[in-house]
């Protein structure tokens, strides 16, 4: 099953990150507001833990059970390729502008395992992080779908999941507004907001939404535009109270929860907008331009400096329709093609 108008949201939560990353002080970022959603569209990873455990439910939710290799093959197929292809660019940048690198981040990258060990976490392909904890999530879910959502009853499996996400919660926020928290690039700091566990809560969140959609709004269609403008609006308003929690570790899931439900049952106006097939295709090359947004601004940022152009908003816009063309024809050229000769080699040994 494929929520379609879900699919651009991803596209919405990956560009802001990219934003986030490279827009500080380039139009339209220069007012007071505008700059302040830009420092919290961070929580955009948030945004995609919590719909990576919805549609996983989803797309599984008519097996009585997941074979956890095939399962962990296509994950494999469907991540990996666009990730090597980001550590390969990365690495002849940096070869080619003759710069130092981390041999033993690069290795972390490679089979992803950066995020358990916090002085490394954003070693290498920064953003690559995210996708070590996705990697754990993926691990866990065969086993979260066969052993608990198949088999416990849903509000068992609602309190467990409530449960563990109001205490990573209050964990996290109490190290974070503590003196456990030394401050961004410490090991304390890096343990609280990329390990691993930190974030499962977000995932579990997610893949209970889906089970309620699948048992109760599987077949519900009503036009949710006006709650969901309601909701985003609440979600901004909600960002001000940063200096009393920190949103970072998936809190928002609490409203990112009702959006993507209602994105997925709301027949409105937005959700026809974001079925429209290019914004669909901006959703489905999303990941690229999330896993690939270092090397290809780093580059282009090289090029463009050394033909004199320097100006600041040149180069990020350059740089960012360089990231969606780029990623466009990796998703089209690379990513799925080699997914579908992963997925289905055994069917040529046979």
């Amino acid at each position: 099953m494929r929520i379609e108008q879900l699919t651009f949201t991803r596209f919405l939560a990956a560009i802001s990150i990219v934003f986030f990353h490279f827009g500080r002080g380039v139009f339209p970022f220069q007012s007071e507001f505008s700059l302040f959603l830009l420092l919290q569209t961070n929580i955009g990873v948030s945004y995609f833990y919590v719909l990576s455990g919805f549609v996983l439910v989803i797309a599984y939710g008519n097996k009585p059970k997941i074979n956890a290799p095939e399962f962990y093959k296509n994950r494999f197929a469907r991540t990996y390729p666009a990730h090597f292809l980001a550590l390969v660019l990365l690495l002849i940048f940096i070869l080619t502008a003759s710069a130092p690198f981390d041999r033993t981040g690069l290795a972390l990258n490679l089979i992803l395992i950066q995020s358990w060990i916090p002085a490394k976490a954003l070693s290498f392909n920064t953003p690559a992080w995210s996708l070590s904890v996705e990697f754990f999530f993926y691990l866990l879910f065969p086993y979260l779908f066969n052993k608990l959502y198949n088999r416990i009853h849903l509000k068992a499996t609602t309190v467990l999941v409530l449960s563990l996400f109001i205490i990573t919660q209050l964990l996290f926020n109490i190290g974070n507004f503590s003196s456990f928290n030394a401050g961004y690039g410490t090991t304390s700091y890096n343990f609280l907001y990329y390990f691993p566990v930190m974030h499962l809560s977000s995932f579990m969140m997610g893949n209970l939404a889906a089970l309620y959609f699948l048992k109760f709004w599987k077949n519900k269609q009503i036009n949710a535009d006006i709650i969901i403008i309601l909701l985003i609006i609440i979600s901004i308003s909600a960002l001000y109270l940063k200096d009393y929690v920190c949103f970072h570790n998936g809190l928002m899931a609490v409203l990112f929860v009702p959006i993507i439900l209602l994105f997925a049952i709301n027949n409105g106006f937005i959700s026809r907008i974001c079925q429209w097939k290019p914004l669909v295709f901006l959703g489905e090359i999303s990941y690229g331009i999330y896993i690939l947004q270092i090397p290809v601004f780093e580059i282009s940022k090289y090029v463009l400096n050394n033909s004199g152009i320097t100006n600041s908003l040149a180069v990020f816009y350059i740089s960012l329709v360089t990231l969606l063309i780029v990623s466009g024809i990796s998703y089209t050229f690379f990513e799925n093609p080699l997914r579908n000769i992963i997925k289905y080699k055994h069917l040529r040994l046979n």
